[in-house]
């Protein structure tokens, strides 16, 4: 659900129906930063914070962040820690307050389930993420875009209180590398254990499956089985990758998941990606899946965090079959497929992406690198070229990347602001498969969501 699309407000919508409610983790340290920047419009993010088990914490990072009445139009945010190897005290409160207030709100006013989603991909940022929702109960922990093989260990180790890490892939690099989090140390104190949440990985074949269930070791709770049409990051084909004359990746009988293979593991499983209608679930469940996991018909809903001008605009081109989302090889700097809703004025529009200055001043998705003297360097595909090049990547690799981590924020109203007047454009990412509207109001709900699956199939 990109940044923030899966707010608290969604999550607690979904979960009071009694389904799993699922917030975004991914940079929710920016996200909490730039919505108290803005005022924290309610005073929902305080609340939360007034919470948090040390609280001079808390007061640390509202003392920071916060501004009174929100600041002005054309004031840029102020920037937050990058993720790097070696984190800061500073870093590593900010992540854990942030994902600690987004759990704690998604949790209020029912006894129903939540679950954080977070891309194995972003390895640094995971130990503090995952502690700061543990924090606050989460009850389960997707994780995609990467094999979570070390997960379990991290959660078993954190629920313990005791001091975690895990590995942290350096390309080039021959030395092993970790990032972690000592519970004591950041919160000057010892606590109780905490309840350790149940693992979901999100995978796109029966071999990972079967991989990471091998061993008491690796091994999750469950699965979430995604097809290519699911929004957002998704696996590229399997063997050589080839494109379609619309210069998307062509999918083949490799890349198809045996559901009877992976029911065979006992684990339960979702299915993900063109499921979220009444005959998919009936269609999942007679696979043998738990049942589905459902996104970008809550991506539209109202309770989305999508700008409301954008989510209107999305459903408006939806309804009228004029809405193409394209699952792009290029645009992640991440390096996996990426679907991008063409919608003009976007990240999507040519014109746009060729006057947006190339930066890279989140770094969310950068790569730690080996540097000739040893040391370790960050570079990611989106920056300037001339700089991603100088840092010992390829020109060829800077083509067509988009910067995911601005473009994203914007999509949910949290664009950069420069003193020129430059406003960072948004990009926006769905599912390829919108016949989840069939049957819906004009404007939707999230209960009108899980109603509508429901409907007529007898699952609960």
């Amino acid at each position: 659900m990109g940044v923030g699309v899966s707010g608290w407000r969604l999550a607690r919508a979904v979960a009071g129906t009694g389904q799993l409610g699922v917030v975004s983790g991914t940079a929710l340290d920016v996200t909490l930063a730039r919505r108290l920047q803005q005022g924290d419009p309610g005073g929902h993010l305080r609340r939360a914070l007034a919470r948090f088990p040390v609280p001079e914490i808390a007061e640390r990072v509202l003392a920071r962040y916060f501004v009174t009445g929100g600041a002005v139009d054309d004031r840029p945010y102020r920037p937050v820690p990058r993720l790097g190897l070696r984190r800061g005290q500073a870093a590593d409160e900010l992540a854990v307050v942030a994902n600690f207030a987004e759990v704690l709100l998604a949790k209020e006013g029912h006894d129903g389930l939540i679950g954080v989603n977070y891309l194995e991909k972003i390895q640094m940022a995971t130990p503090a993420a995952v502690y700061g929702a543990m924090l606050a109960g989460v009850d389960y922990v997707l994780m995609g875009a990467g094999i979570p093989a070390e997960i379990p260990r991290l959660l078993d180790d954190l629920a313990a209180q005791r001091d975690a890490e895990i590995s942290v892939t350096v390309a080039g690099g021959e030395t092993s590398h970790t990032v972690g989090l000592d519970p004591v140390t950041l919160l000057g104190r010892s606590f109780a254990p905490l309840a350790r949440p149940r693992l979901l990985a999100i995978v796109s074949s029966h071999i990972l499956a079967a991989y990471l269930a091998r061993s008491a070791v690796t091994r999750p709770y469950g699965f979430v089985i995604e097809s290519p049409a699911a929004g957002g990051h998704s696996a590229p084909p399997r063997g050589r990758v080839r494109l379609d004359e619309a210069g998307e990746p062509v999918y083949g009988p490799r890349d198809e998941v045996d559901l009877g293979k992976v029911a065979g593991l006992g684990l339960p499983f979702w299915l993900a990606g063109g499921y979220g209608t009444p005959d998919g679930l009936v269609s999942a469940l007679e696979t043998g899946a738990a049942g589905i996991q459902v996104g970008s018909a809550f991506a539209l809903c109202r309770e989305s965090g999508l700008d409301d001008e954008l989510r209107r605009r999305l459903l408006r081109d939806a309804a009228d079959g004029a809405l193409e989302v394209r699952n792009d090889p290029q645009a992640s700097p991440a390096g996996f497929p990426f679907k991008v809703a063409q919608v003009p004025g976007t990240l999507s529009d040519a014109g746009v992406y060729a006057e947006r200055p190339r930066l890279c001043d989140l770094g969310h998705l950068r790569t730690p690198y080996q540097k000739p003297d040893g040391g370790v360097g960050y570079r990611c595909p989106a920056e300037p070229a001339e700089t991603y090049v100088r840092k010992g990547g390829r020109v060829e690799e800077t083509a067509g990347r988009r910067c995911l981590c601005n473009g994203l924020l914007a999509a949910i109203g949290l664009g950069q602001r420069r003193p020129d007047g430059y406003l960072e454009p948004p990009l926006l990412t769905l599912g390829q498969d919108t016949g989840f509207l069939s049957g819906l109001p004009d404007d939707y709900s999230a209960a009108d969501v899980v109603e509508r699956i429901l409907q007529g199939t007898g699952a609960r």
